[in-house]
């Protein structure tokens, strides 16, 4: 499921993973025990806000929400462009919508988008005029797959394929696995999925794009999970491509812990 660095870097792979959390030192702590980030402060365009870095390079951001607005956390999945105003365009005219942007980073490292697919589903946009934390990844602690969790994978499968130029790939109709799903690529590489679940998308959360982060031990990681205050959603379990742990923050942003082969 890691996709190299070289490919995230290209238009349309995930290439940076965001949250915005109540509590701005609630939450750095809380993912500096369980992953060893440090935190640095960095831009301020919307409130606090500091990146996490792992052996000295970016892997997150975490900002703070302002005290009045009551929004569940979570994390956001940034789609890379060579131009967000030109993909800002193609996402409206594909049938979903920009809520944020495009606007300039006010540190001047690139320029951003907040947008939402037809069904929903919160993701961002990056037209990088330096490199973010995409170089480093597939080591414990970093981001290692994102994928968009939804009802089925046929009604906002076209929507990706159109505005990111992704080659979609359906699971086999002999798979055992048996379940909807669609492997997205760009120049043969697989970069990211789309899941459809059907009737078990959570009602309270809809449409959504889950980070999976890497880790050596996954039950220790989801005992851990629950020490700093966390929650275990969905159990550790063996998986094609890992073992799986579905978890959430002291805030109740939710992610997927994966230990891989």
């Amino acid at each position: 499921m890691t996709t190299e660095a070289a490919t995230r870097r290209m238009p349309g792979a995930p290439c940076w993973v965001s949250l915005l959390a109540h509590s701005l030192p609630v939450t750095q702590e809380f993912y500096g025990a369980l992953f060893g980030w440090e935190f640095r402060p960095g831009p301020q365009h919307f409130g606090p806000y500091s990146r996490a870095f792992l052996n000295g390079r970016e892997v997150a951001g975490v900002g703070e929400l302002a005290p009045d607005r009551h929004l569940p956390v979570s994390w956001t999945t940034y789609l890379a462009s060579d131009d967000a105003d030109v993909t800002a365009e193609q996402i409206r005219s594909c049938g979903g919508t920009v809520g944020v942007g495009p606007l300039d980073a006010d540190d001047d490292t690139g320029r951003m988008a907040i947008a939402s697919d037809p069904q929903g589903a919160i993701f961002g946009v990056w037209q990088g005029r330096s490199m973010m934390g995409t170089a480093f990844t597939g080591e414990p602690g970093t981001a290692v797959w994102n994928e968009l969790v939804t009802r089925d994978t046929a009604s906002v499968g076209p929507f990706y394929e159109h505005v990111f130029g992704f080659e979609a790939e359906p699971l086999s109709a002999d798979d055992p696995a048996g379940f909807d799903y669609l492997t997205l690529h760009l120049k043969d590489h697989p970069v990211a999925g789309i899941h459809g679940v059907g009737s078990t998308l959570p009602r309270d959360r809809g449409s959504h794009w889950m980070t999976y982060f890497a880790v050596s031990d996954t039950d220790a990681a989801a005992r851990r999970v629950t020490e700093l205050g966390g929650q275990v959603l969905d159990g550790a379990r063996d998986s094609a491509h890992g073992r799986l742990a579905t978890v959430s923050d002291s805030e109740g942003a939710v992610f997927t812990l994966i230990q891989q082969p």
